[in-house]
């Protein structure tokens, strides 16, 4: 009754009575929303779990009797020094690593402070979970050596590792389920990482960026259908009959190694590593493996025909003549590419080979060019003359995006952009800032 004349303003909210009723109100509030958390099914709470960090899973075990080991039973666990300090964050990972009961679907972490002493620790304890999934980013140098016990881990299905140093174990079983391999700023040496690849036999994804120690990249995987390498490697060696997709980013001290056109046998390196792409469906390359491939002659005829390839991403100078030819030798010899994707890079020391485009009578024919970009586009006549010559190569393009990023007044040309003659009535060049 009181309650329902406080509702019609008819009752004196500082009465004692009023007091009674709304403790007797929140009360059982609680008590009514204390039961639905503690009845939640064990997979519901795992849901939410799994959408907390460790420290706020943790923090759930004071909502009731029912919650209180739950976060030991969570399957993601997700640990983040942040604000931390280092003292506190150990023990949170220690806690976590040692209560934890349940299988460990994804282990993440990651930290900036220093936690070389307690590594190897964290590793054993972990290899006892049989994760299937981790990824470890912790940023402080030196590189942390990676324990024996992880490579033993035969659950793994995903492993991401950075800032870290790999050498295999004697024994080494490989991981018969691993689909997905990705490994950052770390070093090793070549037959290490040739071993870890070739004994993850369902490899499907592989990423190799910023390393140290290897020189002669080997990749034997037969379910390989992605591979991402960006580094300093004298070489690449694949087999590799599945892949759909290769992004090769080298650095120039890569290529710099074979300089000397001389030095390069008939069935030279270039064109093995070209060779072995033929079946790919989409690929991404630097300037300086363009001029790689063209060493020692101008490029007319590659060993291979593209038959699947549909995209190519190429980031060229096109100043250089060496990669102006070589990029068209790779399109002529793609007679399905229906998406070119360009990032125009300035003219380097590297680029001593130069020649207006608008000069060279190479044609190429792109039948099933669909779309085109050029990003970082900053008005040069290089960049204008090979516009000109995409235009009038490809009879089925529909659309030309152009990223302008130059310094300098662009009215007269993007005057002379949009008059180019096009082979294709349906080509739109667009010009974006």
């Amino acid at each position: 009754a009181p309650c329902i004349l406080e509702m019609l303003g008819q009752f004196n909210p500082d009465s004692e009575a009023m007091s009674t009723c709304k403790k007797a109100r929140a009360k059982s509030t609680s008590v009514v929303s204390s039961d639905r958390l503690s009845s939640l099914p064990p997979e519901i709470k795992g849901d939410i779990l799994s959408r907390l960090n460790v420290e706020e899973a943790v923090r759930t075990s004071t909502l009731s009797s029912t919650w209180r080991d739950a976060w030991t039973n969570m399957p993601k666990i997700f640990l983040r020094d942040g604000n931390f300090a280092r003292t506190k964050f150990v023990t949170l990972v220690d806690m976590v690593l040692s209560l934890h009961k349940g299988t460990v679907e994804k282990f993440d972490i990651s930290g900036s402070k220093t936690y070389h002493d307690e590594f190897g620790r964290w590793m054993l304890m972990l290899s006892r979970r049989s994760p299937r999934s981790i990824i470890m980013e912790l940023k402080s140098e030196p590189g942390y050596r990676i324990p024996s016990c992880l490579f033993s881990m035969g659950d793994l299905e995903f492993l991401h590792l950075q800032n870290c140093i790999i050498s295999l174990p004697l024994v080494f079983q490989g991981f018969k389920r691993l689909t997905r391999l990705s490994l950052k700023s770390f070093s090793s040496t070549d037959m290490d990482i040739q071993n870890l690849i070739s004994f993850c036999p369902v490899l499907s994804y592989l990423e190799l960026a910023s390393f140290e120690g290897i020189n002669h990249l080997t990749v034997q995987a037969p379910k390989l259908k992605l591979l991402y390498v960006v580094g300093d490697v004298e070489d690449i060696n694949f087999d590799a009959p599945n892949l759909e997709v290769a992004a090769l980013f080298l650095d120039q001290k890569a290529i710099a190694h074979h300089s000397d056109p001389t030095a390069l046998h008939k069935e030279s390196y270039a064109k093995q590593l070209v060779g072995s792409l033929s079946d790919i469906k989409t690929l991404a390359i630097t300037g300086f493996l363009l001029r790689y491939l063209s060493k020692g002659c101008i490029l007319t005829k590659l060993p291979a025909v593209f038959a699947r390839l549909e995209n190519i991403y190429l980031a060229i100078c096109f100043g250089d003549q060496r990669q102006f030819l070589a990029a068209c030798s790779l399109f002529q010899n793609a007679p399905n590419l229906k998406k070119l994707d360009f990032w125009s890079q300035s003219l380097s020391t590297w680029d001593q080979d130069q020649a207006r485009i608008k000069e060279f009578t190479v044609q190429v024919q792109l039948d099933h060019l669909v779309t085109a970009s050029v990003q970082g586009f900053r008005g040069l006549d290089c960049e204008v003359d090979f516009v000109a010559k995409l235009l009038s190569w490809a009879p089925a393009l529909e659309e030309l995006k152009i990223e302008w990023k130059g310094k300098t007044e662009c009215s007269m040309v993007l005057a002379k952009l949009l008059a180019l003659p096009r082979v294709s009535p349906r080509a739109k060049v667009i010009v974006t800032f």
